[in-house]
């Protein structure tokens, strides 16, 4: 019968020495030293001991063990005549007295070594995820994802928060990304969808009454992988907060966050309330991005006037950027792999010069800027240039522009030194977005991004722009993100709670009340029966804790994690189903027919 452990294998100490115990684990490795002494390494989920099998009855019983099989060992702890200060237990072993093998590994060779699983393949590592995990170093950004989910819920109940499940079979809505259909066996061609966030429903409970809302919540996807999202679904800490304003929901997360972020992070500085705000419009001349790394120093110039009559042909015409770095020295070895690389992201070639040590323009497009001194004059004082500054310039519309200058920063910011802070999580918000935008498919007047939204202004703004007062491109949206590190955690907003309000916004886009009432029929209806203005946001959870860590890939922190097909390889998901259970569900499946050459 088995008998339950007295002690963890990260719990001994040498005051311990002489007590009779029992550990239970996994053998994680065993070397034997002549006929009849081994150490074998023993291994749960809180540590390792040294057990020393010093006679022939233990060791028949180890001896034909592969690593990896479970073990229930008793015996008498002892203090070891050679210590190992790198261990917590290092100071005692366990020579044992009984030894049980509980589970049995029946295969001689491992898919790879389980504290070195990290450097195995990734498919091998989904594969066998289980073995992956009895790695400590993956294990414990597992761990380290339940202590911030448990923060997390402590922090918002303090705040006065209700934690409320919302449901996961739901009706399809226009989200933004594809959905994943559930079909419904009882209503023959009908699907459930499965949640891409709990946005209706979070704002269904606000018109019911309920004050502060949230909930650390599943959300379902169907889009690529990449390493910040991990396909298929994710988890999101919802909230949303009724008779709210923008202010309240940043009080509420500047209150939160930090204070985890410094607890659990790899860096132990997070930024203080209240975090930089920066206009959406801004944040694209300046940074190039809206998802700007704060920890790097640099910001990005235009130099459309400057160069673009400058005789450099992919400049005629075009917008272009520039990105300074002063006191940087990097070879032009380097700057080839800074260029080759950033055209690689950003789809777009940058190009270069420098001022040297001597204050001479020189290197990249050096001939172009120096054809004119009043050129380099202006361009001098502009981007503040002195000796060993380089500077990366992008050019194209606009946004590529743009765009190219924000790969160009970030990369900078880690290739020259003294730019980038790295030990720290720096927030801010990105503030002001537009209401609407031009749609590259269909050329006409699209929302931009949420479109549940407070325009900002109200009814009034609208009512310009349809009176042909304003473009409707200038009306921005009570919408804001959150970004650390380069990373955006959420994307939030002031909603349209107003039924007339919401009507007009969506007349905009060539979209009537019959239109709203059909797509979004229960929150429609419930904004009809007085509803409160409401405001929320939903940081990612898997985000969140992928910073935490320090990890580049999303993965990392998911204890079964898809691969970026959005395959579950361990349990071969997606996988065919019998022909019975599609015929209960009125589904047939039509194989595509292979197109004539």
């Amino acid at each position: 019968m088995f008998q339950s452990r007295t002690h963890t294998c990260g719990e001994l100490r040498l005051a311990h020495a002489g007590e009779k115990v029992t550990l239970t684990g996994w053998m994680e490795n065993v070397r034997e030293v002549g006929t009849n002494l081994a150490f074998v390494v023993l291994r749960d989920f809180y540590g390792t001991t040294q057990i020393v099998v010093e006679n022939e009855e233990m060791m028949s019983v180890i001896r034909p063990l592969n690593k990896e099989s479970t073990l229930s060992v008793t015996g008498v702890v002892r203090e070891r005549s050679s210590k190992n200060p790198k261990q917590a237990t290092g100071e005692i072993e366990v020579v044992p007295e009984e030894i049980k093998v509980l589970g049995r590994c029946r295969y001689n060779e491992l898919p790879f070594e389980i504290n070195r699983s990290k450097e195995a393949d990734e498919t091998q590592r989904l594969k066998y995820r289980y073995l992956d995990l009895r790695n400590p170093d993956v294990k414990k950004n597992i761990i380290l994802r339940s202590q911030v989910v448990y923060a997390l819920r402590q922090a918002m109940v303090e705040h006065g928060f209700m934690e409320i499940t919302t449901p996961i079979l739901t009706a399809s809505s226009p989200e933004g990304a594809r959905d994943y259909l559930v079909p419904a066996r009882k209503h023959p061609g009908k699907f459930y969808a499965l949640p891409q966030a709990p946005q209706q429903f979070k704002q269904l409970l606000m018109t019911a009454g309920f004050d502060r809302y949230f909930q650390i919540a599943p959300c379902f996807r169907d889009e690529d992988a990449r390493g910040d999202r991990s396909p298929g679904e994710f988890y999101q800490m919802d909230m949303e907060m009724a008779f709210a304003s923008q202010e309240d929901v940043f009080a509420v997360l500047e209150d939160v966050l930090p204070p985890i972020f410094a607890k659990y992070g790899t860096y132990n500085i997070a930024s203080s309330a209240p975090f930089t705000r920066i206009p959406y419009r801004q944040a694209m001349e300046e940074y190039g991005s809206d998802k700007p790394d704060l920890r790097i120093d640099l910001k990005v110039k235009d130099v459309t006037e400057l160069l673009a009559d400058c005789g450099f042909e992919p400049f005629n015409g075009q917008v272009v950027k520039a990105v300074p770095v002063t006191g940087c020295k990097l070879a032009r070895k380097a700057i080839d792999k800074l260029c080759a690389e950033v055209e690689v992201q950003a789809g777009r070639k940058p190009y270069w010069f420098k001022m040297d040590e001597t204050g001479a323009i020189a290197g990249g497009i050096a001939k172009f800027v120096n054809a004119d001194p009043a050129t380099v004059e202006k361009v001098t004082e502009a981007l503040g240039l002195e000796p060993n500054t380089l500077v990366f310039l992008s050019c194209g519309k606009l946004e590529e522009a743009q765009k190219t200058a924000g790969v160009m920063r970030k990369m900078l910011g880690v290739a020259c030194e003294g730019h980038m802070d790295k030990e720290r999580y720096e927030f801010c918000w990105i503030v002001d977005f537009p209401m609407y935008e031009i749609g590259e498919e269909s050329g006409e007047l699209e929302f931009c991004h949420n479109p549940f939204s407070m325009p900002s202004g109200g009814m009034d703004v609208l009512l310009k722009a349809e009176r042909g007062e304003i473009n409707p491109l200038d009306i921005l949206a009570d919408q804001y993100d959150l970004v650390c590190n380069g990373v955006e955690l959420s994307s939030g907003a002031v909603r349209n709670h107003d039924p007339e309000i919401m009507v007009k916004a969506f007349e905009m886009v060539r979209l009537g009340e019959d239109d709203v009432r059909a797509k979004f029929p229960a929150m429609y209806n419930a904004f009809c029966y007085g509803a409160p203005p409401h405001a929320g946001i939903a940081p990612g959870v898997d985000r969140m804790v992928m910073l935490l860590c320090g990890e580049e890939s999303i993965r990392e922190v998911i204890a079964f994690p898809m691969n970026k097909n959005a395959q579950d390889v361990m349990m071969d998901a997606p996988s065919a189903v019998e022909q019975k259970q599609l015929d209960e569900l009125h589904i047939a499946i039509v194989k595509e027919e292979p197109q004539a050459e």
